[in-house]
Order: C-alpha cells, then sequence, then structure tokens
C-alpha cells in the first residue's frame, strides 16, 4: 500500500454555512464566537478577517436556492444543504 505524505494545511479558501434563521445564526457566529461581519444587500455576511479561512460567509438558503434553482424558496422534495 503506497503510503500518504504527511501534509499541514496552511488555509482554507472559504467555507460558508447556509443559514435559515438569519438572525440566530449572525447572533451565534457574531456575538457568542466573535467573528466581525461585513453585510452584504439581503442579509448576505462575510468576513475576509477569520484567521485560517481567506472567506467564511453566511449564506441564507434563500440566495442558495436562487443560485442553484432561479427561485426563493428551496424545493421541498431536495435535502436542504448545510454549507
Amino acid at each position: 500500500m503506497e503510503k500518504i505524505p504527511v501534509t499541514t494545511a496552511l488555509f482554507i479558501a472559504g467555507f460558508g454555512p447556509i443559514v435559515i434563521e438569519a438572525q440566530a445564526s449572525r447572533d451565534l457566529y457574531g456575538r457568542a464566537f466573535g467573528i466581525p461581519f461585513k453585510e452584504e444587500n439581503g442579509g448576505y455576511l462575510h468576513t475576509e478577517s477569520l484567521n485560517g479561512a481567506n472567506s467564511f460567509a453566511l449564506w441564507p438558503l434563500s440566495h442558495a436556492s436562487q443560485s442553484c434553482f432561479g427561485t426563493e424558496s428551496w424545493p421541498r422534495d431536495v435535502p436542504i444543504p448545510q454549507a
């Protein structure tokens, strides 16, 4: 069996949990964890000042739905993504 060499990750390019309850998520990540966010139109929150991540964002489910399906509502027959 081939041995996998030891590697070290320096950072992640980006990560964004998909959020259903925007205010509760903002409270958790912003207030409880102290993550400073910039807010864009429609409630999209992001930061480029989190150590270890080039970008971290809270992506509203309605935005993900619009991106994937062209509608504000996520289809009921499709599992809701987490990130």
